[in-house]
């Protein structure tokens, strides 16, 4: 009677179990939606700072590295890029606000801005004056399946100029 009443507990903490699994949803999740409003708008609202030859804003629209890739991000989404040249500061607080998605421009991953915006994983490192320079793109803080979509496209098209 012990091992029919052990097999009973087992099966009702399996089901409580797969019951709290599927009530996590979908991971990663982005709490104000970022990833889906692409998908459903079409739209990536990418902010762009110049910082040749990552970025250039004297062209339009903006050239560059970072450029082509995060078109072809958009791209794999459905999505076309509308862009918002502005300083790196001035970005930054659209991209707190929810007025752009994704930042570029030749961010690193020593950014002055990590602790307000979410830093992607580095997907190139280039030499620089004090050692390697990690190069980043930044996007709207807690936001995770937006950062985890855009990290699996720069782990196969992330390049350095």
């Amino acid at each position: 009677m012990v091992v029919g009443l052990r097999n009973v507990v087992r099966l009702a903490a399996c089901v409580v179990l797969l019951m709290l699994l599927a009530a996590c949803g979908s991971i990663p999740q982005d709490p104000d939606g970022t990833l889906d409003r692409v998908r459903s708008s079409g739209e990536l609202r990418v902010g762009v700072s110049h910082h040749p030859p990552w970025t250039d804003v004297t062209t339009s629209p903006p050239s560059g590295s970072e450029v082509e890739i995060i078109t072809g991000w958009a791209e794999s989404l459905g999505a076309t890029v509308a862009w918002q040249v502005d300083g790196e500061e001035a970005l930054v607080a659209a991209l707190e606000r929810g007025d752009i998605d994704v930042l570029i421009g030749g961010v690193t991953d020593q950014s002055a801005w990590s602790s307000k915006v979410g830093l992607t994983r580095p997907y190139v490192e280039v030499p620089g004056p004090d050692g390697p320079r990690a190069h980043v793109m930044a996007v709207p803080a807690g936001e995770n399946a937006a950062q985890s979509s855009l990290e699996r496209w720069l782990d196969t098209h992330g390049r350095a100029p």
